[in-house]
């Protein structure tokens, strides 16, 4: 697992991989971000009771043995300060994954999460070959949105209730990167400026399927 999950850095961002002894930091730092992130946090459908963090680093840390996950840890200058998941790696005709993550409250504004995103996705699609990166996000998460929309994700469709989340399956917006759109990386793409915000446009009729106020000279967000 240590070879296959690397570290990668760039300014005042890591990310590296996820390790048991973080379970008392990790849970900690989930724990003191209730408000801020409950909202968007993955469920089970019908579980109860209080999330095992061990147990969840224990299952990625499964997974990456298996080479179907990357789990990291995201550090802001050497402090936790959330988590990065790669997800459902398939290799073959498919080659592909999808990407998720969460920052905790103090270290927002920060770029912690683009150029996290951009380290990771960066490493999948040029050193491990993969061919697409896929990150799906709620409707309503306007910092994710941003975060797509800063590294010049393609918005690619509505998907109706799509993840079970905070107690519910909710809809979701897709959004990917293929290995040809970014010759020279995610990062450099989005340093250089050169990533098009505008890629993650979203279509109006998506945006109302998904309950979204309208935007085109009636409702305001």
């Amino acid at each position: 697992m240590r070879a296959f999950v690397p570290t990668r850095s760039h300014g005042h961002v890591t990310i590296r991989p996820i390790r048991l002894r973080d379970a008392r930091e990790l849970e900690a730092l989930l724990l003191s971000n209730r408000e801020w992130l409950e909202r968007w946090e993955a469920t089970s459908p019908g579980a109860r009771g209080r999330w095992d963090v061990r147990a969840g680093i224990r299952s990625l840390l499964d997974q990456a043995a298996d080479r179907t996950a990357l789990p990291f840890v995201i550090e802001c200058d050497g402090a936790m300060a959330g988590q990065l998941t790669v997800s459902g790696m398939a290799y073959g005709a498919l080659s592909s994954a999808a990407l998720g993550y969460w920052v905790g409250r103090a270290f927002a504004g920060r770029a912690l999460a683009p150029t996290a995103t951009a380290l990771a996705t960066d490493y999948c699609l040029h050193e491990l070959g993969l061919h697409r990166m896929e990150i799906c996000i709620r409707p309503e998460n306007e910092r994710s949105l941003r975060v797509v929309q800063k590294l010049g994700f393609r918005y690619e469709g509505l998907r109706r209730r799509y993840i079970h989340i905070d107690g519910d399956w909710r809809d979701h917006f897709c959004f990917a990167v293929v290995r040809e759109e970014v010759p020279l990386g995610v990062l450099g793409r989005w340093t250089d400026g050169r990533a098009d915000a505008s890629a993650a446009a979203i279509p109006e009729h998506d945006r109302q399927s998904a309950g979204l106020p309208f935007r085109g000279g009636g409702w305001q967000r």
